[in-house]
């Protein structure tokens, strides 16, 4: 798929990420990629794996699952509304097609039945957890976190980024290595200040693994042109949580469980904008192949 096509959906990503409650028809979309309806159709579906109608569909459900896990008081019809729904009938049947449960049943069920939580305990998402083992589990993410992470609330600054996009978390490493190698032929890692980060669009609490969209970044104040699947975003000034880490790739899920579960207990709010990580050290050049990373909560 040529890159300039790439760009014109990075493009389509953040016009439907912050217009979820309008019109997000075909023929509206089309025309912010600048392609006709029906080139537009083969190419969002070759890079999301999904139709529009799907996507749009998928996104406002998850955002709405999310927003149900993280406020209990707001009410369904309101959400649905938020969302982009004509009534809050259509998105009930919707929902449940899609979860397989009501949006009232999932926020009074144990919102975490729906985290990568069970995954960790070997159910494959089969079966509820046991309220004993909710809170086994609960105690020994806690437990890493503290014995793993210092946490601080810091104001992070504004921080301008190169990006590729990447959907799904096959290919990662790929992703990272076009954008370094493109990074080298700027000379922009030459700056000791320059870092690589990641940056989540989706939430794996509601998003299957294969659909997440991220940000694979190069954290830079140095000028560049986005050119090809290159895209120039910035990552808003705000106070954030992060949590210092010295972990192994297969680490990376408990840790960020556990600094949500900190979040949540220490009364904090989780802002509008998005997850990331930044990286502090090339981890194949460690022993033990261990990443020195920040993962970072925007917070109200």
């Amino acid at each position: 798929m040529q890159t300039d096509h790439r760009n014109r959906i990075n493009k389509v990503f953040e016009h439907i990420d912050k217009n979820l409650d309008s019109d997000l028809s075909l023929a509206v979309v089309s025309e912010i990629a600048c392609f006709s309806p029906f080139h537009f159709h083969r190419v969002f579906k070759t890079i999301t794996g999904e139709t529009l109608n799907e996507y749009v569909t998928r996104r406002r459900i998850e955002k709405a699952a999310s927003v149900l896990i993280h406020n209990r008081s707001i009410r369904i019809k309101e959400l649905s509304l938020q969302n982009g729904f004509d009534n809050n009938a259509s998105f009930t049947r919707a929902f449940k097609k899609f979860y397989g449960v009501s949006p009232s049943k999932f926020r009074k069920e144990n919102p975490n039945t729906f985290s990568k939580i069970r995954q960790l305990e070997g159910t494959n998402g089969q079966a509820y957890p046991s309220y004993e083992k909710y809170i086994r589990i609960i105690d020994d993410l806690k437990n890493w976190t503290e014995m793993n992470a210092k946490i601080e609330i810091k104001e992070v600054p504004a921080l301008g980024f190169a990006s590729i996009t990447q959907i799904g978390v096959n290919g990662i490493e790929y992703a990272f290595e076009r954008l370094i190698k493109w990074a080298n032929s700027k000379d922009l890692l030459e700056n000791p200040s320059a870092k690589l980060a990641r940056i989540f669009h989706d939430t794996f609490k509601v998003t299957a693994a294969g659909k997440v969209r991220m940000s694979i970044c190069l954290l830079t104040n140095e000028p560049f042109v986005a050119e090809g699947e290159i895209h120039k975003g910035k990552i808003k000034k705000g106070k954030c949580i992060v949590g210092r880490y010295e972990i192994t790739p297969n680490d990376f899920e408990r840790s960020w469980s556990g600094l949500f579960i900190w979040m949540n207990e220490n009364g904090y709010k989780k802002a509008e904008e998005n997850p990331f990580e930044i990286y502090h050290n090339d981890f194949r050049a460690r022993a033990g192949n261990r990443f020195t990373v920040d993962l970072c909560i925007p917070i109200e």
